[in-house]
């Protein structure tokens, strides 16, 4: 292996371990959002100590609209989560299939499939929840 193909096996293995950073990230965010959206509909409901007689004016079942839309935002954690598991698969897979070609050396390029790296630097730019829009994928 040369000095430029160790350079840029590391370039990617660093990028990787970048993406999984900031999967760590967009799952801690998104957990304490459900937790607390789903709390606040629950609050608004009257909570575990309302009577069977508890009826729901319009103002706490807007509050418990508004918080049950907001849990659905952080839901997208999902599509963005699994979009960047599969990216850094991909990537580390790329990565070693390309170290054990070049460290046991394949007689000819149809003797070893190499997944190829990935072309973007990552899938999802994002690395916050924020309210908006709901786009599922």
């Amino acid at each position: 292996m040369t000095l430029l193909q160790a350079a840029d096996l590391q370039d990617h293995l660093m990028t990787a371990t970048n993406d999984l950073e900031r999967l760590q990230r967009l799952l801690a965010d998104t957990c304490d959002m459900l937790m607390a959206r789903f709390y606040g509909a629950f609050d608004a409901l009257g909570g575990a100590d309302a009577g069977a007689d508890h009826t729901v004016d319009a103002t706490e079942l807007l509050r418990v609209r508004l918080q049950l839309g907001q849990a659905v935002t952080a839901l997208q954690f999902q599509d963005m989560a699994s979009q960047l598991i599969a990216h850094t698969h991909q990537r580390l897979r790329g990565c070693a299939d390309q170290l054990a070609r070049d460290a046991f050396g394949a007689e000819s390029d149809d003797d070893m499939v190499v997944t190829p790296l990935p072309s973007r630097p990552n899938p999802v730019t994002q690395d916050e929840m924020d309210a908006g829009s709901v786009d599922l994928f």
